[in-house]
């Protein structure tokens, strides 16, 4: 029975926020040279935020979400703290590492803490970025894939299945303690509207001050935590040798692997956060997580959550609206309860997911398809979004899509609530068994009016007609996938709702 439960499992993280499928990309050799311009001043010297206040900047564009994070990156003082859920090793994922190396070499303390279930990357890689003097690599519940052969692999999954199941989804990116970035979006190319046939529609929010260091502390709770294990105790150590990043350098400072044009816009980030600066919300905001050891003790794949408790306590408060976007939606009893409850007291429900066509894990649709009739009973209106909206002319503006034979298919990946237009969750939380149970996910909640103002055009407009289909009793955009993929998610129909 262990077994059978192990090859569901692996089945479901197969197509899991579209990670497996992708292959750590080979380091090629380029006699370019460049360096980081770590001159530039830092974000928090080119402004002055109030002791105990916060200041949040919405992250919508991907290339500027990309571009703030090797900002942050390049003109570190003393650390950053790197803890993601994926960090494949593609484009945007080599020259993000290759950022960090060099911040390494400039005497910055790098910490990078990775999930174990989704780290692609070649132990010889692993042991090589370990050896570097500063910096420092940690797995989270190692138990599939770094250090293990597959008969460990079997084992630890088939004989302690419920803490196989038990992954870190958190994302956050911590400059000096002072500076942090989390949402959405994790490190690959298709998070930044780089992938040719897949991107998502992200969020994430940067955060300047006090709920930064915050963020900061969770980290470093992270850090702390037994299910986190250093590299070299897993895979080995080996001596520090300059010349093993000598590939990396080279292959980021390509202007084939790193355009000219963005190179550009990075030098010039202080002048952009200068303009910036007047969408900067200075706002009351808290940072909330699940502990490491979430459901540590239960032996069954159930047991809520931190992160779970403080949304449903606000949605359980909600007056006039909310909205929501969840690239996953797998309601439970309890949350169809909560809506339906919520919606009889006069208050509108919206949530946006993606439709069989726009999504990337045929077994979550799975699970969210056997539950649509029944969340459409509870009175909340459902938005299926398309994979070829318009609102994507909106958020990437590049050239190379218009080269392309074929365009990439887009699907929604923003893990976002809004309450009464005042009160705005923006994190890594999924409307789902996994999120609410077994994933550790983390969120900001801003307590803001104007910050919600600013988010709003954003949640409504991915609801319209052109962007997303409304699904109803009588309709859904099922009928319009193609065969193959109909079949995909009906064939995961056997995997149980509960690990999705």
């Amino acid at each position: 029975m262990k077994l059978i439960k192990f090859i569901l499992l692996l089945g479901c993280f197969l197509s899991l926020e579209n990670a497996f499928a992708k292959q750590a990309l080979p380091i090629q050799y380029a006699n370019h040279q460049c360096e980081l311009n770590n001159a530039q001043p830092a974000l928090t010297e080119l402004m002055d935020v109030p002791q105990n206040s916060t200041a949040h900047l919405l992250l919508e564009d991907p290339q500027q979400a990309m571009l703030y994070r090797a900002w942050l990156t390049d003109t570190a003082r003393k650390t950053l703290d790197v803890q993601y859920f994926i960090f494949t090793l593609d484009n945007i994922g080599t020259i993000a590492l290759e950022h960090l190396v060099r911040a390494a070499d400039n005497g910055v303390k790098v910490r990078l803490l990775i999930d174990d279930i989704m780290l692609n990357v070649k132990s010889d890689s692993l042991k090589t970025l370990q050896s570097h003097p500063n910096i420092s690599i940690k797995v989270f519940n190692p138990m599939l894939k770094t250090g293990k052969n597959i008969v460990q692999q079997l084992l630890g999954a088939t004989l302690a299945f419920t803490k196989f199941n038990k992954r870190m989804h958190n994302k956050t990116f911590i400059q000096d303690g002072q500076v942090a970035i989390t949402g959405g979006r994790n490190i690959a190319d298709e998070y930044f509207g780089y992938d040719k046939d897949f991107n998502f529609i992200d969020r994430d929010i940067l955060v300047i001050g006090e709920t930064a260091n915050d963020i900061s502390q969770s980290f470093e709770h992270y850090w702390q935590a037994r299910e986190s294990i250093a590299v070299d105790k897993l895979i080995g150590a080996k001596n520090y040798n300059p010349e093993d990043f000598e590939s990396l350098y080279h292959y980021s400072c390509d202007p084939a692997n790193f355009a000219p044009s963005v190179r550009n816009r990075l030098a010039n980030m202080p002048k952009q956060f200068e303009q910036d600066k007047a969408n900067l919300i200075y706002a009351s905001s808290q940072f909330y997580y699940d502990p490491p050891s979430k459901n540590d003790t239960s032996i069954t794949l159930s047991g809520g959550s931190h992160t779970l408790d403080i949304l449903s306590q606000h949605f359980a408060k909600a007056e006039k609206e909310v909205i929501i976007h969840t690239p996953y939606l797998i309601t439970t009893k309890e949350i169809r309860k909560l809506i339906k409850t919520t919606v009889a007291r006069g208050v509108e429900v919206k949530i946006l997911t993606n439709s069989m066509l726009a999504n990337d894990n045929h077994e979550a649709f799975s699970g969210y398809q056997r539950n649509r009739k029944s969340l459409l009973e509870t009175g909340a209106q459902i938005f299926e979004f398309k994979p070829d909206p318009q609102i994507k002319n909106q958020i990437l503006l590049d050239e190379r899509w218009m080269q392309l034979d074929k365009p990439p298919v887009f699907g929604l990946h923003s893990k976002t609530m809004v309450i009464d237009r005042k009160h705005s969750f923006i994190g890594t939380y999924n409307f789902d068994p996994r999120s609410a149970h077994l994933n550790t996910e983390c969120f900001v909640h801003l307590d803001s009016v104007e910050f919600a103002q600013q988010l709003m055009p954003h949640m409504l407009a991915p609801l319209a007609p052109e962007n997303a289909w409304q699904v109803t009793n009588d309709f859904n955009p099922d009928q319009y996938a193609d065969f193959k993929t109909r079949v995909k998610v009906l064939l995961r129909r056997w995997v149980p709702k509960s690990i999705l």
